[in-house]
């Protein structure tokens, strides 16, 4: 009885510290873009590679840039970077790049943010509403 529970304790703080772990890279990458001034958004042709910009937009509403910072700081993701992208954020302060996002979200099952943190590549879900907020930018 008690290896047994010696190792369901063990398998809770596994998964408390993968949790945790998680928690940390959203917590992260929140704290870098809430405070950006604007930012820029790539639309690339749509298939997944990045050799075609179709489209610019640079958003400065406080309001829509918060409500694309809580998508992307959503949830943690392992992420597929074999994907591909439909397209890039470039958040801003003070007219300097101060974080760089990409994005795929027209591949079902391939629906990611993907960016460095501290020099490690990490990823959080793109949800539908994000696919709509990012979308109704564009328009």
């Amino acid at each position: 009885m008690y290896i047994c529970g010696m190792k369901n304790l063990g398998l809770l703080i596994i998964v408390l510290f993968a949790l945790s772990s998680c928690n940390k890279a959203n917590k992260e990458i929140r704290e870098r873009i809430t405070n950006s001034d604007s930012v820029a958004i790539n639309y690339f042709s749509g298939d997944g590679t990045i050799d075609t910009v179709v489209a610019i937009k640079v958003i400065k509403d406080s309001q829509k840039m918060e409500q694309l910072v809580n998508y992307i700081a959503a949830r943690s993701n392992e992420g597929n970077y074999t994907c591909g992208f439909d397209g890039s954020l470039h958040f801003f302060k003070m007219n300097k790049v101060i974080q760089d996002i990409d994005f795929r979200m027209n591949e079902k099952g391939c629906m990611y943010f993907t960016f460095v943190l501290d020099g490690k590549s990490q990823a959080t879900t793109l949800s539908p509403e994000a696919k709509e907020l990012i979308n109704s930018f564009r328009k």
